[in-house]
């Protein structure tokens, strides 16, 4: 449980690539990490935030 915790909550939420935490959690295969990563909501919502907040300020540069 403490490795699936790890591997999501305090790594992959906060931006940690996975192939670092593959590195980390000393898997060889990356489909290895992909089964503690799952899908996050929580991951989902923020990588989505960002990606609005770079439109907007993408569009705000071209109507200047």
């Amino acid at each position: 449980m403490g490795r699936h915790t790890f591997a999501t909550t305090v790594t992959l939420v906060n931006g940690i690539p996975i192939e670092t935490v593959q590195k980390m959690l000393g898997h060889q295969d990356l489909s290895t990490t992909q089964i503690y990563a799952g899908v996050i909501d929580e991951k989902i919502s923020k990588d989505m935030s960002g990606f609005y907040e770079q439109v907007e300020i993408q569009k705000r540069n071209i109507s200047s």
